[in-house]
């Protein structure tokens, strides 16, 4: 038979139960935090991360507008009525600016995404490493 654990006071035979602690959910609106801490070095790259991912998509918004605005402009220089009357090898040039008017904005917003692309991933490099060799700050 299995005998219960002595008691705190010796006329009870009741065993001794751990002091009840309450536990609780935040409150709405509260923000949440984090169970553990992280590290200084695992902050700054994060800062860094984000801050490679938010150039980017920027860039990205920069090519599109552009894009789309060339692709605006094309399209309002091949409805003028002056360019139907105009004929190239018996094409009209309003056919023409729609055929091949959109090719070169085209290769000039991609080499200037592709530079601008290289340039901050460049800058993305240089600051990781930086972080690396210094170590966190205190």
């Amino acid at each position: 038979m299995i005998e219960p654990p002595p008691a705190d006071d010796p006329g009870t035979t009741a065993p001794s139960r751990p002091e009840r602690v309450r536990v609780t959910a935040p409150l709405s609106g509260e923000p949440l935090r984090a169970v553990s801490r992280v590290s200084q070095a695992a902050d700054a790259e994060s800062v860094i991360v984000n801050g490679l991912i938010r150039s980017q998509l920027r860039l990205a918004v920069i090519c599109a507008i552009g894009f789309s605005a060339a692709l605006v402009a094309i399209a309002l220089v091949a409805a003028l009525p002056a360019l139907d009357d105009l004929l190239v090898a018996g094409v009209p040039v309003s056919w023409l600016v729609l055929a091949f008017g959109a090719y070169p904005p085209l290769v000039a917003i991609a080499a200037i995404a592709v530079l601008a692309a290289r340039r901050t991933e460049v800058q993305f490099r240089v600051l990781s490493q930086r972080t690396d060799l210094d170590g966190p700050r205190a």
